[in-house]
């Protein structure tokens, strides 16, 4: 259970107790209950003449893995945005999401279980360029997919565009 610890409305002090069958953090001054809720991230797709991109991710969790452009929605974003914000981000292309390509649950994050939302994405323009973020950025065919590949819902969504031949 993640840990609040104090009330947002008041600022006292959360207990512990069951509420709706689950463990929750409760107010006992004013009865404000804090319910957990999964991270939202965004992914690009991108895929030029039948590679997909990836980036070699430059900082913990999970360094020197394989992913896609991605990072979390901000709570006044679109997700389709934060997936094109993401992609300039991380690669230095500014890209234009087309589509939601899938949804993908993930617990296997240590910043916390979340929902990844990946897109088609079409590159409008830039240069890609690695930085703080992305060690390196390459286009893979299908048959040259890294072993070495990101988890939180990444692997799953890459090794599904592997199968499927790109």
């Amino acid at each position: 259970m993640s840990s609040v610890h104090y009330c947002f409305q008041c600022g006292t002090a959360l207990t512990s107790r069951i509420l709706e069958g689950r463990e929750r953090e409760v107010c006992p001054a004013c009865g404000w209950v804090h319910y957990p809720q999964l991270k939202v991230g965004a992914a690009a797709q991108i895929v030029v003449d039948g590679r997909l991109l990836l980036c070699m991710r430059a900082s913990t969790p999970f360094r020197d893995t394989w992913n896609l452009p991605a990072g979390y929605v901000e709570a006044d974003e679109p997700p389709a945005r934060a997936a094109e914000r993401e992609a300039l981000e991380e690669t230095g292309l500014r890209v234009r999401a087309r589509r939601l390509v899938e949804a993908v649950y993930f617990d296997d994050d240590p910043r916390g279980s979340g929902i990844l939302l990946v897109y088609a994405c079409e590159i409008l323009g830039g240069e890609p360029r690695p930085n703080a973020e992305s060690r390196e950025i390459r286009l893979f065919a299908p048959q040259e997919i890294p072993a070495n590949l990101c988890g939180a819902g990444y692997r799953e969504v890459v090794l599904r565009w592997q199968r499927e031949g790109g």
